[in-house]
């Protein structure tokens, strides 16, 4: 992994190349991003520009030794940490990082944006609970006793660290305070504030913000997404590239459309219609019924910002914006809150594996309801 393989961020990249030039390596770093975010990419691509043997002014060489292995993740003085659950074949005292090498580098080497729940697909550990263990500490600690073996620094990535049981956390604490000669910790986080305070203290941060609308649109576009469509998913991603990437791939019909028709329906209070489309809903795919509700989620925006803000602030297509307009006249700013929380509400009980057909049939109901006033404390 390089710098130049990850979108935009720019001022990042400069931040830890800078830090690197200038030999301010602070030995225990915290990455971190939210979900869908450049921080594993750029943990990795930091590790390959600091072992390189000829590093350029913006990027390691991707040609030399160090480079060579680094780009197929096995470089002798980076070692690796991530959950892990037991398997109908790695279980006991083996259900540990080690145990899933090859699994770990095909994941990261395909898609370095990836969550917890694409990982435990790749190595097999689907509906388990996954887990930094103990034994993950006495690893690291023993991994650490060994001397370089390129004469560099050993770095130790850890994955998602606030998977870290107490024990395998207070297990490193000593390391991370006090460690031994250019040695280097990564930590890659999504959600920092489950992680030790002791453990926050002993790390620098390092702010990976969400990717910008633009740069995920120029990414995609690089993949072959046309224009219009790159725009939409980026728009619909809010900043997490891989779920852009999946819903560019959609072969549905687009979340926006639907949305806008389904809209149409219940304000119209055709129960019939909404039978049939609560079954037609239930056949979308999942990642089509996300799309679904995070441009409804969108729209809303939207239309609340045409009530109280300049309509040049509207990041929406003509076409679209021409329905937020007219949408506006029927959804007042106080039908607004409660929509979106019916929206949140069934989205979120749909991840939870509800009867798809019998929350979005009756979602479709209240929100016809909401929409011409019949919900008590909801003004026409």
């Amino acid at each position: 992994m390089q710098f130049e393989d990850i979108p935009g961020l720019q001022e990042v990249k400069q931040g830890l190349i800078d830090a690197i030039q200038k030999g301010h390596v602070a030995h225990a770093q915290l990455f971190s991003g939210p979900e869908g975010s450049a921080n594993l990419a750029l943990a990795l691509a930091f590790i390959s520009y600091l072992n390189c043997e000829n590093p350029g002014t913006t990027d390691s060489c991707g040609t030399c030794a160090s480079c060579q292995k680094n780009q197929k993740f096995i470089h002798p003085d980076v070692h690796f940490v991530f959950p892990v659950s037991s398997t109908t074949k790695v279980s006991g005292k083996e259900v540990v990082s080690n145990s899933f090498l090859k699994e770990w580098r095909t994941f990261i080497e395909k898609d370095p944006y990836g969550n917890l729940s694409d990982w435990s697909l790749v190595f097999g550990g689907e509906n388990k609970q996954l887990n930094i263990s103990k034994g993950e500490s006495r690893s690291i600690i023993q991994k650490l006793s060994l001397k370089a073996f390129e004469g560099g620094y050993k770095t130790i990535l850890i994955w998602m660290p606030e998977y870290m049981n107490a024990s395998a956390a207070n297990g490193i604490l000593k390391v991370l305070e006090e460690p031994s000669d250019r040695t280097l910790f990564l930590l890659v986080t999504q959600d920092q504030e489950r992680l030790l305070g002791t453990i926050l203290s002993r790390s620098q941060k390092v702010f990976i913000r969400a990717f910008s609308q633009e740069e995920i649109t120029t990414e995609l576009q690089k993949e072959g997404v046309e224009e219009v469509r790159a725009s939409h998913s980026a728009r619909l991603s809010e900043g997490n590239l891989k779920l852009a990437r999946r819903l560019a791939g959609e072969v549905e019909e687009d979340g926006a459309t639907l949305f806008k028709d389904w809209m149409r329906l219940c304000y119209s209070e055709d129960y019939g219609q909404m039978v049939q489309w609560a079954d037609e809903f239930h056949k979308m795919p999942k990642i089509s019924q996300q799309s679904f509700f995070r441009f409804g989620l969108t729209l809303l925006r939207e239309t609340l910002i045409s009530h109280y803000g300049d309509s040049h602030l509207i990041k929406m297509p003509e076409e679209e914006k021409e329905f937020v307009r007219n949408f506006s006249q029927v959804v007042t700013p106080e039908k607004i809150e409660p929509l979106t929380s019916l929206v949140e509400e069934a989205s979120y009980h749909m991840t939870r594996n509800a009867s798809t057909k019998m929350v979005f049939l009756d979602l479709s109901i209240t929100v016809s309801r909401l929409l011409k006033g019949k919900l008590n404390g909801i003004p026409h």
